[in-house]
């Protein structure tokens, strides 16, 4: 077993992981705050990394502002409204809704990144994903209320945000070295979540700061975020990206499993038909054919 796939498994079942520790930590913090506090002890500790092992730190004027749009599309907009989001539904379900990420992906990277254009195969997985989704949201609205609905909306939406900016990345940070440029989306990102969270949900230092809450909030930034993103980015630059994007497909069945063995988390037939869907069309965009030789 070579040291890549070995990263790949820690990936999935790390992210896999998360969903429930956010679930533990909006049982006693609001989403914004806690979302916030997250990626400020995140970045943290991944800004002494850059300093203690001497990584190169962006340099040009384009770098910093690219890093601050970063920040906000996949850290401000996107984490906002999964923990906003996960406040109404439960943690498997959201991560089968952020699932959506390739498909949101396959069509900004059809603009952004010339080598990677849309076809009818990724078109086809897209259809099967948005029957998933248009499927969990009947199930979320008839049986959940109205509530659990807007909930499952902000998690495609945020699945959305995410796949605009791994596709901003690719197109135009490459060059940055990993510790820095996690660190500093964090950076960028968690000012506006704490600034919004501080505004509509009061005093962070208020908060009922409970052995739960510490528990789920050292998890999410030191592993679900520093070493997760180290990792992810470390992987990145060695495998391709395809392969990458297969922790999309693994993570929310991780995600199911935890949820309803720890927390008791229901799952419906639709969201398990939806589920389902969502898992078969994404693989129909990112799992490629292998062109047939001597034909």
């Amino acid at each position: 077993m070579n040291n890549d796939f070995v990263i790949w498994l820690v990936l999935c079942l790390i992210w896999g992981s998360t969903w429930i520790f956010i679930k533990l930590g909006l049982d006693d913090w609001p989403p914004l705050t806690f979302a916030g506090l997250r990626f400020l002890l995140a970045a943290i500790v991944l800004w002494l990394v850059v300093i203690v092992q001497r990584r190169p730190v962006p340099r040009t004027r384009r770098d910093w502002l690219n890093l601050a749009w970063i920040g906000c599309t996949a850290f401000a907009l996107n984490y906002g409204l999964i923990f906003w989001g996960e406040k109404r539904i439960t943690s498997g379900l959201a991560s089968v809704l952020q699932a959506m990420i390739p498909a949101f992906g396959l069509i900004f990277a059809h603009y952004y990144l010339p080598a990677e254009r849309i076809t009818w195969r990724k078109l086809a997985g897209v259809a099967v994903g948005v029957l998933g989704v248009g499927l969990i949201f009947y199930d979320q609205m008839a049986f959940e209320g109205r509530d659990a609905l807007w909930g499952s909306l902000a998690l495609v939406t945020s699945a959305a945000f995410v796949a605009y900016s791994n596709v901003f990345v690719k197109r135009y940070c490459q060059h940055l070295d990993a510790a820095a440029l996690a660190a500093g989306q964090m950076s960028f990102g968690l000012l506006p979540l704490l600034l919004v969270g501080t505004i509509c949900e009061g005093n962070p230092l208020r908060l009922p700061w409970t052995t739960s809450a510490l528990l789920a909030l050292l998890y999410l930034s030191l592993i679900g975020s520093a070493l997760a993103f180290l990792l992810y980015y470390w992987l990145v630059q060695r495998v391709a990206v395809t392969k990458t994007m297969l922790i999309a497909l693994v993570t929310p069945v991780v995600a199911l499993l935890i949820g309803a063995l720890t927390r008791g988390e229901k799952i419906s037939w639709r969201i398990a038909v939806g589920s389902a869907a969502i898992l078969a069309g994404i693989s129909l965009i990112i799992v490629h054919r292998k062109p047939v030789v001597g034909k």
